[in-house]
């Protein structure tokens, strides 16, 4: 039964496949498909228009016609469902967190230490890291800046926290042990969809660490975005060989 309610529009010839809406639609109701943002079920939008914020050319709106009811039970299995479909395991490693910072008051009541004994916190700010393990959904990749690790130069780089991590969302993985399609395919969905504003790939001088940057950039040419990305290169020491 169709009633007569508020629900999104989207101005198909205006959009131009951004996805912001689509991180911005808690209901799951948005998806990108060939090329432009597309309501996937009615009864999935109920109607408040949070999306349209996220819109930077304004190709949606809320207008006022016969639809389905909104479906929050429907949404619920929706999003489940999909969670589903994105991560291959229910274990725990692949729980979306993400981490806040140790506030200045947290920091000052610390017990003192012995300078040689003081720990550096940890720049990691989520969860999970290992790129197969990440949806293209997940909210800390909304407008971030990406560092995409080959697995062998966090052990390789002492100060990869300090130096490399700050302000970065973390995403690792083997380019010669992995499955390269699936991560061309991943960082597409991701670029389509999470406004990425710039990535660092990190690898090692060694020959199979060179596909990381390859996936990458196949990644953007799938999305049909152009993302600033820097390439570093270590070698087996650690040392910075590239910078950009």
């Amino acid at each position: 039964m169709k009633i007569l309610r508020k629900i999104i529009e989207i101005d198909e010839e205006l959009c131009n496949g951004c996805g912001n809406c689509v991180t911005g639609c808690a209901e799951g109701a948005l998806q990108i498909i060939d090329g432009n943002a597309k309501v996937v079920s009615d009864t999935f939008c109920d109607g408040l228009g949070a999306c349209i914020g996220e819109c930077p050319i304004g190709a949606l709106r809320i207008v006022e016609r016969e639809a389905p009811p909104f479906d929050e039970k429907a949404v619920k299995h929706h999003m489940t469902e999909k969670i589903k479909l994105t991560l291959p395991c229910g274990c725990p490693s692949t729980h979306i967190q993400i981490f806040e910072k140790t506030s200045a008051c947290e920091t000052a009541n610390k017990p003192a230490q012995i300078e040689k004994e003081k720990e550096e916190e940890s720049s990691l700010t989520h969860w999970p890291i290992q790129i197969k393990l990440i949806p293209a959904s997940a909210p800390f990749l909304k407008g971030a800046d990406l560092l995409v690790l080959a697995d062998c130069t966090a052990v390789a780089f002492p100060t990869l926290h300090r130096d490399l991590m700050k302000g970065k969302i973390v995403m690792m993985g083997c380019p010669k042990f992995d499955d390269v399609q699936e991560y061309v395919g991943k960082f597409a969905d991701i670029f389509k969809t999470a406004g990425i504003k710039g990535i660092t790939v990190v690898v090692m001088e060694v020959p199979c660490c060179s596909g990381m940057p390859v996936i990458v950039r196949k990644g953007m040419e799938e999305a049909n975005k152009i993302i600033p990305m820097q390439e570093i290169m270590l070698s087996l020491r650690g040392k910075i060989l590239t910078t950009p």
